[in-house]
């Protein structure tokens, strides 16, 4: 196997990243590949399959504490999956020339980011109103609140799939809104049992449409499993209220730029 330096440094960097912060490693790792000048549709397929392998030990570990409510999980996966499969349709049937559809997953990304990044950004402020401000959310039906989080999933679907961003910051966000009342630690959980699943069959789908460039991610995660690990390890060293603003504002920065 012919291992690109450039690329393990580039998993290790992002991996070390995400066991620091918990913050997503697609919001990262997509405009990465794109400044190694990776197509912006190989970019987001192989980021897919890396996010679903990454994120597989964390259902592991969250199962085991109790950590994952498997019925919020199912509610997100029946609007999530469906709408993968249909926009992974409408990517394999409208008929775009490359650069129209890496036109469209480059503005796409774009916005997603602006997004990720305010979510990283005010992820604190946004919990303590849900929890202070959650007297709409009690007063809704379980079928409302069901149908919310299956049109939640939808959403989460369409943007993962065109983009592989949003399952991480964006749906625990999405979560914190519906689901205020349930500790923070079960909300990550069931979030990362949510885009374990979500990403696969995101990623899978890409493969099939041949975005997927194999020893592209055998390099990243060569680089990443150990970075996760050792990040994980210095998670409580680095101040989380340094690292979160510094992230945000890359990432705004990348996305406008992707935008303009």
């Amino acid at each position: 196997m012919d291992f690109q330096l450039g690329y393990i440094v580039a998993g290790l960097v992002v991996g070390f990243i995400v066991g620091m912060t918990g913050v997503g490693g697609g919001s990262l790792m997509t405009p990465i590949l794109l400044y190694f000048g990776v197509s912006p549709a190989n970019a987001v397929g192989t980021d897919l399959l890396y996010a679903a392998i990454t994120k597989a030990g964390g259902i592991h570990v969250h199962h085991k504490k109790k950590n994952i409510d498997w019925k919020i999980t199912g509610e997100l996966a029946l609007g999530s999956l469906p709408a993968a499969a249909l926009t992974l349709w409408a990517l394999h049937s409208i008929k775009m020339d490359t650069e129209t559809l890496n036109s469209v997953i480059k503005t796409t990304l774009g916005y997603a980011l602006v997004l990720t990044a305010i979510a990283i950004l005010f992820k604190r402020k946004i919990f303590d109103y849900s929890q202070k401000n959650n007297s709409w959310i009690t007063r809704m039906s379980r079928q409302q609140q069901f149908i919310a989080t299956v049109i939640t999933g939808i959403l989460l679907g369409a943007v993962v799939t065109l983009t592989s961003i949003g399952a991480g910051a964006l749906g625990t966000v999405a979560l914190f809104m519906l689901y205020p009342l349930l500790p923070t630690v079960r909300l990550v959980g069931t979030e990362i049992a949510h885009a374990v699943p979500l990403t696969l069959v995101a990623g899978m789908g890409h493969a099939g449409l041949g975005n997927v460039d194999w020893h592209l991610l055998a390099n990243l995660l060569i680089g990443s499993l150990p970075g996760i690990y050792l990040g994980s390890h210095l998670a409580n060293r680095v101040a989380d209220h340094y690292l979160r603003p510094a992230l945000a504002i890359m990432l705004v920065f990348v996305g406008v730029k992707l935008l303009w």
